[in-house]
């Protein structure tokens, strides 16, 4: 038996209709999709963690390892024990909540962070493990799960177009429009940005890789030029290469013993909640393409792929990075035949092959990393489509969970604003029935902790 027919075997290729050829170029188109978080990941969190006696650089080195050690862990236990065509990384929008709003916003250190990450993660095995799944979605309201994405990619567009200098801050309106064509750096952003959603538009394979790689080289390009020196457009400074990760690897042990009990709570049950919802809905979205959905509109062993995410996110904060999640470009592959793990095993090994571009990220400028971001914002936005506008209750609590995030810079607080007011709006319509004890629960302990947290009793 050749080693076609042995991996045919293994992933049962031939009873899911595909065969070996269509899996591996399924897998590679997958990687190309998603694999643009090898660098946007360490630009988001590189901005929040510190580590004494190493350069940003050199931290962004350390980050980007983790990050790629961590999807490969994750899609490689999507590929042998789920056995679907799902490739998982650090997720867009937790690695915001992570560095922006939790490290950088409440002051938490981010071994800390990390800890939380962890025990996200754990608390998810544990939930999967005894099949928990169905219980805990019954607890959020309805239009919170629907619009939750959303309001990422609002999030995700307001950091990407001020990290692009495109908007930025002003005394009198909070923010306003940069002086974008007097400042070369949101020029570039603005250009590769158009030049990205050109190739989005057209449906082009890896369009967001294509566009970060070729508005960093039109940005190394200038500099080589003499048009900009050094650091205007481009790195003062590239920093050797760093593949010791030990500074990072193991730091949540340390942030175990830095908790402070209410505000740690807050912040594990949003990463379980974001990364349990996101999860689920990319895995039915993505397996509407495959058809492997059953007459229920359910996909069977869904705890499987659960298992894997959960797993990917432990493992993810034990190297140093935050949350794993499925993504949403795995529908990629699955456009392109892939309907097995074999799938993701090649996603989870070209992960590990990128290893050796690993000094190559750091000479990447952020204004071409964070183009990513407004690209993939743009593309959760369609998740509003879900919300029945015409539902009181649905229109308040969605359209708050959606606008309090960017607003007030926080997933936390837009996803607190839906589930409080989700329950309010329903009594205030005489419906207190549609809603479960555990909502109104929940509902309590926030307007409680936000009491406190508001006037300054905690964090």
């Amino acid at each position: 038996m050749g080693l076609t027919d042995t991996l045919s075997a293994q992933f049962d290729v031939d009873e899911h209709g595909s065969d070996v050829r269509t899996e591996l170029v399924a897998g590679l188109t997958t990687f190309l999709a998603m694999s643009y978080i090898i660098v946007v990941n360490p630009a988001i969190l590189s901005a929040a963690i510190q580590i004494e006696g190493y350069g940003q650089g050199e931290v962004f080195q350390m980050i980007a390892i983790a990050t790629i050690l961590s999807a490969a862990i994750g899609t490689a236990v999507m590929a042998l024990y789920a056995n679907r065509p799902f490739g998982l990384a650090p997720g867009l929008g937790l690695n915001a909540f992570f560095a922006f709003t939790v490290v950088l916003g409440l002051g938490i250190p981010w071994q800390t962070a990390l800890a939380a990450v962890f025990v996200e993660g754990v608390l998810f095995m544990l939930l999967t493990a005894v099949g928990a799944r169905e219980y805990v979605i019954q607890l959020f309201p309805e239009p919170v799960k629907r619009s939750v994405g959303a309001g990422i990619g609002l999030f995700l567009l307001f950091i990407g177009l001020q990290e692009l200098q495109i908007v930025v801050p002003d005394d009198a309106t909070l923010v306003t429009l940069g002086g974008v064509f007097a400042n070369p750096w949101a020029i570039l952003g603005l250009l590769g940005l158009v030049f990205t959603f050109a190739l989005w538009a057209r449906g082009i394979t890896g369009s967001i890789v294509i566009g970060i790689l070729t508005t960093a080289v039109a940005g190394w390009g200038l500099t080589l030029a003499g048009v900009f020196q050094r650091g205007v457009i481009t790195p003062e400074t590239l920093p050797s290469a760093q593949y010791d990760i030990t500074p990072l690897a193991g730091a949540f042990v340390d942030g175990l013993g830095q908790i402070e009990p209410t505000t740690f709570v807050l912040v594990v049950f949003t990463f379980f909640f974001v990364d349990f919802f996101d999860t689920a809905g990319t895995l039915i979205g993505v397996s509407q393409f495959g058809d492997f959905l059953d007459e229920d509109g359910d996909l069977p062993d869904m705890d499987k792929p659960l298992m894997a995410d959960a797993v990917g996110t432990t493992a993810g904060a034990v190297l140093g990075t935050s949350t794993v999640t499925t993504y949403i470009e795995s529908s990629t592959g699955v456009e392109e035949g892939g309907r097995t793990g074999l799938t993701a095993l090649v996603v989870a090994l070209l992960f590990v092959a990128s290893l050796a571009v690993i000094p190559v990220v750091a000479a990447i400028p952020e204004y071409a990393s964070f183009i990513a971001l407004i690209v993939v914002g743009v593309m959760m936005l369609q998740g509003l489509v879900e919300v029945d506008w015409s539902n009181p209750a649905w229109a308040v609590s969605a359209g708050l969970t959606v606008t309090v995030m960017p607003f007030a810079y926080s997933i936390a607080d837009g996803l607190a604003a839906g589930i409080i007011a989700y329950p309010l709006i329903k009594l205030a319509i005489g419906e207190y029935d549609d809603v479960a004890l555990g909502q109104y629960v929940i509902a309590a302990l926030l307007v409680v902790y936000y009491v406190l947290q508001t006037r300054g009793v905690i964090l």
